[in-house]
C-alpha cells in the first residue's frame, strides 16, 4: 500500500536553524521540499569533494576483479581526498596511454610494409633540394607520374601500389600524398613496448589502492550526508528573525513529530497534502509482495502518491509471466542454482537481500510450468522417453491462446475492479464494471477471430450493457448531454484498445513457444550429427551447450520486455497508473 502522508510545515527562529535540521535528521521523519533553491559554499566544497571521491570509487569498481594488493589502509579525510586524485591521476594516464598505443598500433599496421626509415633523414634530404614523397595509386595510374621523378613500388596491396617517388624539387604530383610518420618504424614499436610496460604499472599502482576502498565508500556516505544537511539548511525560507521549511512524513508519525517539536519549541502545523503538492511516495507491503521491489528499482519506476500500488498483483502476475515465457523446468533450475551460488557469494555484502528471494521464487515458477508442460531442456526428447505432461492441454496451441487471452480478460478485470471499489460509491465506479463487460466481449472476440470459436449468444448483450454503463457513468452529472460526450470520447478512445490489449497476451504463448521450438531444434541438430564416435559426440555437447545457453540467456530478456510489459503498461494503464511518483527519502543520518 502507498502509506497516507501529512503535509508539515515547521518554523524555528534563525539561531536554531541549525540544530532543528540536525535533529530533524535524527527522527529521520521529514522529506524535504526546499523553499529555495540550496546554494552555499559549503554546498560547493562538497559537491566538488563528492565528485573527486566518486571518481576515484568508480575507477577502483573497474579493477574490482584484481587481486587486492597490500592491507586495509585507512585514512583521514584531508589523505583520502589525496589518495582519491592520485587514483584519478593515474586512471587518466592510463586510459591517455591505451588510446594512443591504439593509435600507434594502427599506424604501425600502416607502416610496417614500407620498411624502417627516419622521417628526420626525409627533413634532412629535403634542405638539399632532394624530395621523397609516399603515394597509393592504383597500378594502371603508375605511369601517370610525371617524368623526372623516380618512382619505386614498394609493395602492392589488391589494385592498389604503394610507391615511393624521389624527385630532385618539389614537382607537382596529380595524386594524393600520404603524410610520413613523425617517428621511425623502430621507435614506435620501442614506444609501444614501453607504454605496455608503463599501462601495466599503472594498473598495478591503481589496483594497490583497493585497499583504501572501503574508507572511501565511508567518506563518499558521510559527504552525502553533509550535503543534504547543508542543502537543507540553504534551502529553508527566511523571514527576519525566523527560519520556516515544509516537508512531508508518513502519517503515522504524527506523534513522533510533534513530541520532538514540543521539546526544541518548534513551531509546527500539520495538515492534509492538497491535489497540487509533490507528495513523494512510501510504499508498504507485506514480505511477499515486497519481492517485487528490486524489480521496479530497475525499472526506476514508482507509483504517484494518488496512484495505486499494484505491488501484490505484480509479483503474482509477473511470476506467472516468468514461468510461462521461460516454459522450461531445465533452464529454472540453473536459474535456481545460479541464485543459490551468487547469493552464497555475496548474500551477506547485500544489505536488501530480496532480489535473490525475487529469483527464487521465479525460478521455481518457471520449473512448476516446465513440469507441468513436460518441458526439460526441450520438450522433444523428453516426449520420446514416454514422459507425460502433468497438464497434457497446456501444449495444445488453441487451448495455450484461449488461455492467454482468459489470462489477460482476468488481468485486465482486477485493474477495473481495483478502481471502482476506489471510486464506490460514486457512480462513476459503474464506468469500470462497463469495461469489465467490454474486456469480457473482447475475449469472446478474440476467441472467435483468432481461433475459429463461435461468438457466444450474450457476447453482443456485454457490449451493449459495457458501452451504455460507459456512456452513461464515465462522467455522471446533471447535464447528461455533457456526461455523454464525455463518455463517448471515452469510448471512442478506448473500445479498439481494450480488444488490442486482450490480445496482446497471446505473446505469453509466442514467446514462450519460440523458446521451446530453439531448444528443440539444437536438439535434433545434434542428434543428427552424433554417429557415436567421441569426434561427434563433443561436436554434438557443443551444439546443445551453444543452444540451451542462448536460451538461458534470451529468456531473461524475453521476461524483462514482454512479462514487465503487461504489467506497466497493458494493467496499469487500465488501472491509471502511470508511475509518475518519486520516492520517499527522509533527511536522516544513516
Amino acid at each position: 500500500m502507498i502509506v497516507p502522508m501529512k503535509k508539515v510545515f515547521l518554523v524555528v527562529q534563525n539561531k536554531d536553524a541549525d540544530s532543528a535540521i540536525k535533529n530533524l535528521r535524527r527522527l529521520g521523519l521529514l522529506h524535504l521540499e526546499h523553499e529555495q533553491d540550496p546554494k552555499s559554499r559549503e554546498i560547493s566544497s562538497i559537491q566538488d569533494e563528492l565528485n573527486l571521491v566518486n571518481q576515484a570509487i568508480t575507477v577502483l569498481e573497474s579493477v574490482a576483479q584484481e587481486p587486492r594488493l597490500g592491507k586495509i589502509k585507512h585514512e583521514k579525510q584531508e589523505g583520502l581526498k589525496i589518495v582519491s586524485q592520485q587514483i584519478i591521476d593515474a586512471h587518466k594516464r592510463y586510459e591517455h596511454l591505451k588510446e594512443y598505443s591504439v593509435t600507434l598500433k594502427s599506424h604501425i599496421n600502416q607502416w610496417e610494409r614500407w620498411g624502417d626509415f627516419e622521417p628526420n633523414d626525409i627533413q634532412g634530404l629535403k634542405k638539399n633540394n632532394i624530395y621523397l614523397r609516399f603515394y597509393e595509386v592504383l597500378k594502371n595510374q603508375i605511369n601517370n607520374f610525371p617524368k623526372g621523378v623516380v618512382i619505386k613500388n614498394i609493395f602492392t596491396q589488391g589494385a592498389a601500389a604503394n610507391c615511393l617517388v624521389v624527385s630532385i624539387g618539389c614537382p607537382e604530383i596529380p595524386f594524393k600524398e600520404i603524410e610520413p610518420p613523425k617517428i621511425s618504424l623502430n621507435a614506435m614499436k620501442h614506444r609501444l613496448s614501453e607504454d605496455a610496460r608503463t599501462i601495466e604499472f599503472i594498473k598495478k599502482n591503481i589496483a594497490e589502492h583497493i585497499c583504501y576502498e572501503d574508507d572511501l565508500l565511508i567518506l563518499k556516505n558521510s559527504l552525502d550526508k553533509d550535503l543534504e544537511f547543508y542543502q537543507a539548511l540553504a534551502g529553508m525560507g527566511r523571514d527576519e528573525s525566523l527560519t520556516y521549511l515544509k516537508g512531508y512524513m508518513p502519517f503515522d508519525a504524527e506523534m513522533k513529530l510533534l513530541t520532538a517539536a514540543r521539546k526544541e519549541g518548534w513551531g509546527i502545523l500539520l495538515k492534509e497534502p492538497s491535489e497540487d503538492d509533490l507528495v513523494p511516495t512510501l510504499m508498504r507491503n507485506p514480505a511477499w509482495a515486497a519481492l517485487i521491489r528490486p524489480l521496479l528499482k530497475l525499472l526506476e519506476i514508482i507509483p504517484g502518491y494518488r496512484e495505486l500500488d499494484i505491488s501484490p498483483l505484480f509479483i503474482i502476475f509477473f511470476s506467472l509471466f516468468f514461468g510461462m515465457l521461460i516454459g522450461d523446468a531445465g533452464y529454472g533450475l540453473i536459474y535456481l542454482f545460479l541464485t543459490m551460488f551468487i547469493h552464497k557469494r555475496i548474500g551477506r555484502r547485500v544489505k536488501d537481500k530480496s532480489a535473490f528471494f525475487l529469483f527464487y521464487v521465479l525460478s521455481s515458477c518457471a520449473i512448476i510450468w516446465g513440469i507441468l508442460t513436460g518441458n526439460f531442456f526441450g520438450h522433444e526428447w523428453l516426449a520420446k522417453t514416454g514422459f507425460k505432461p502433468l497438464v497434457p492441454a497446456l501444449n495444445d496451441v488453441s487451448f495455450i491462446q484461449a488461455f492467454c487471452f482468459f489470462i489477460g480478460a482476468v488481468h485486465l478485470s482486477i485493474a477495473h475492479s481495483w478502481r471502482a471499489a476506489l471510486k464506490a460509491p460514486s457512480l462513476s465506479a459503474l464506468a469500470d464494471v462497463g469495461w469489465i463487460s467490454i474486456i469480457w466481449a473482447a475475449f469472446f472476440l478474440a476467441k472467435t477471430l483468432l481461433l475459429g470459436d463461435g461468438f457466444p449468444f450474450f457476447g453482443k448483450w456485454l457490449i451493449i450493457a459495457g458501452l451504455t454503463l460507459v456512456l452513461f457513468f464515465t462522467s455522471p452529472q446533471r447535464n447528461i448531454l455533457k456526461g455523454m460526450g464525455v463518455g463517448l470520447g471515452t469510448i471512442a478512445l478506448g473500445l479498439m484498445n481494450n480488444f488490442t490489449d486482450v490480445v496482446s497476451y497471446i505473446r505469453l504463448f509466442a514467446v514462450g513457444l519460440a523458446g521451446v521450438a530453439i531448444a528443440d531444434a539444437f536438439n535434433s541438430m545434434a542428434a543428427g550429427i552424433n554417429k557415436g564416435t567421441i569426434i561427434t559426440l563433443v561436436v554434438s555437447g557443443l551444439i546443445i551447450l551453444a543452444g540451451h545457453t542462448l536460451n538461458i540467456i534470451l529468456g531473461p530478456i524475453s521476461v524483462l520486455i514482454h512479462g514487465v510489459r503487461l504489467n506497466v503498461l497493458e494493467f496499469s494503464g487500465h488501472a491509471n497508473v502511470s508511475w509518475s511518483g518519486f520516492e520517499y527519502k527522509p533527511l536522516s543520518e544513516k
